[in-house]
């Protein structure tokens, strides 16, 4: 198939998650402009690499799509997942990724911006940061959901919530707690169950792996040194997670040795 009818179709099956007709260009431009070799991916640029002769206006149809225009990002995200679950092969087996990202920021005006520790360097810094979930197996893997983590200073600051636009029904909630709300929805989506994998950020709560278990999930995670959160479940968890990831990777072909 021609890369840009298939294209034109991925974008149609998500609009399907805009609602509105007259966001299905906003979603389509965005979309180009993130495919495009720019250096920067804001809108500015891709509205001036898109549409030249009107990039004023596209720019600021772009932005208002992105900044503005009511759609839902969960809805746009699980139509991605849907149309790309298919091709990873997950009747073999498939792991749930906890992880979160950060983001380096200089100023202070961006939505959950903190001194907080950041990935990319390394260290505490300047930065947002973002717990996301993600569907893996042999074939590759997709982000399933991705939330942005709202620091308690910001969830507690009624004025910087009203200048960032957060929504009334945004309460605190720590990494873990976020993690554990992304894989009940995936559960409740019916994604195909999987290994949960995450670092001691999240192993080390209790409260995280037993709410891993109660949703009938195994898990292998990090867990620091000396912690004494530990029990028999976790053992018992372990060890079946470990079996099973034996038998997928050891799964021999018809007629080979075993």
């Amino acid at each position: 198939m021609d890369i840009s009818k298939e294209f034109s179709q991925y974008i149609a099956h998500l609009s399907q998650g805009l609602g509105h007709a007259d966001r299905h260009a906003g979603l389509s431009g965005y979309c180009t402009g993130l495919m495009l070799p720019l250096s920067r991916k804001s809108v500015e640029p891709m509205a001036a690499r898109i549409d030249p002769l009107h990039a004023s206006a596209r720019h600021q149809a772009l932005h208002h799509f992105v900044a503005k225009s009511d759609w839902s990002d969960r809805a746009v995200l699980a139509g991605v997942r849907d149309w790309v679950m298919p091709t990873l092969g997950l009747d073999s087996g498939c792991y749930w990724i906890i992880d979160d990202t950060g983001f380096p920021k200089k100023g202070k005006h961006s939505v959950g911006v903190a001194r907080q520790y950041c990935g990319q360097l390394g260290k505490q810094d300047n930065c947002q940061v973002a717990v996301s979930l993600s569907l893996a197996s042999a074939q590759g893997s997709i982000p399933i959901a991705y939330q942005l983590y709202l620091p308690k200073d910001w969830a507690a600051d009624p004025v910087r919530r009203k200048a960032g636009g957060i929504p009334e029904t945004q309460a605190f909630a720590t990494k873990p707690e976020i993690a554990q709300a992304q894989m009940r929805q995936a559960v409740a989506a019916g994604v195909p169950m999987g290994v949960v994998l995450a670092d001691a950020g999240y192993g080390d709560e209790t409260a995280f792996r037993d709410g891993i278990t109660e949703l009938g999930l195994l898990y292998a995670v990090g867990i620091r040194p000396g912690h004494h959160g530990v029990g028999a479940g976790d053992c018992a968890a372990a060890a079946q997670s470990l079996g099973w990831a034996r038998r997928k990777t050891y799964t021999a072909a018809p007629g080979a040795r075993q």
